[in-house]
C-alpha cells in the first residue's frame, strides 16, 4: 500500500554550496529555472501523495515565504537547532503519523520514472523498516566518492566497504516511522535507525531505473542541468 504522507529534507545549511546559500536557503537555489524544492515537491504531486511536511531552518522564514502559496503543505521550523534527518523525521510525527512515509532530499534531481511510485511497488511493510531508493555510481551526474550500500545474498542491505562497488542513496526511501522513537534522542541522523534496520535485516533497497543529478555543490549543479537539458 502506498504511504500516505511525504516529508521533504529542507532545513539544511548547504554548506557545499557556498557563496550561493550566502543569501537564500539551498532549497531556493536554482537548477534549470526552477528552485530545488519545486523540483522535489513536483516528485510528491505527481505520486499523489495526500500530505506533504517540509522542515525549515536555515533562512526559514524566506522558504516559508516562498511556500506560502503551496497548497497541502505543513511547515514545521526546527529551532532554535535543526535536529537532522531522524530527529526532523521524529519531530513531524503529529503530521506524519505513525507508519510507513515517503521521505526525500531537496536536493536531488530525477530524470526517469517517478522515485516515490517505484519505491511503493516495491514496498512491504512486513518484511522492511525502510525501503531506499539506489542508484549507479556511474547514473548519479555530481556525485563524489563510491556507493553507500550494497546488496547481501538475501537482498538485503548492508554499508559498503571500500573494496566494493556500491550503490549510492538518491535521497528517496520509505521508512516506517515507529522505528524513530527507538533511537532516544531529538536530534540524530536516519543513518542511525538504517543501522538498527541493518542489524535486524529489516533495510532493503531497489535501483532507480532513471538517471539523478546530485545539486549539493555547484559543479553537483551543473551537472543537473547537462542532465535536464538532454
Amino acid at each position: 500500500m502506498k504511504p500516505l504522507a511525504a516529508m521533504v529534507f529542507a532545513a539544511g545549511f548547504g554548506t557545499r554550496l557556498g557563496d550561493l546559500v550566502k543569501e537564500k536557503p539551498k532549497p531556493l537555489v536554482e537548477v534549470a529555472g526552477k528552485p530545488l524544492i519545486d523540483h522535489a515537491l513536483e516528485v510528491v504531486r505527481e505520486a499523489r501523495v495526500q500530505r506533504c511536511t517540509v522542515n525549515l531552518h536555515y533562512k526559514a522564514e524566506l522558504l516559508a515565504e516562498y511556500l506560502a502559496n503551496h497548497s497541502n503543505l505543513t511547515l514545521i521550523h526546527e529551532y532554535p537547532r535543526i535536529l537532522d534527518t531522524g530527529g526532523g523525521l521524529l519531530n513531524a510525527i503529529d503530521t506524519l503519523g505513525n507508519g510507513p512515509v515517503f521521505a526525500l532530499n531537496s536536493d536531488t534531481i530525477w530524470r526517469g520514472a517517478n522515485p516515490f511510485l517505484q519505491l511503493a511497488d516495491s514496498w512491504h511493510p512486513e518484511k522492511m523498516g525502510a525501503l531506499l531508493m539506489l542508484a549507479s555510481v556511474d547514473s548519479a551526474f555530481g556525485h563524489t566518492g563510491g556507493g553507500d550500500f550494497v546488496f547481501t545474498q538475501d537482498n538485503e542491505l548492508r554499508r559498503s566497504q571500500p573494496t566494493d562497488v556500491g550503490y549510492v542513496y538518491t535521497g528517496a526511501q520509505i521508512i516506517d516511522t515507529r522505528w524513530l522513537a527507538a533511537v532516544g534522542k531529538e536530534e540524530f541522523s536516519v543513518n542511525e535507525v538504517w543501522d538498527r534496520m541493518i542489524r535486524d535485516g529489516k533495510l532493503a533497497g531497489i535501483v532507480y531505473s532513471g538517471t539523478i543529478g546530485d545539486a549539493g555543490s555547484p559543479t553537483g549543479i551543473q551537472a543537473c542541468e547537462e542532465l535536464l537539458s538532454r
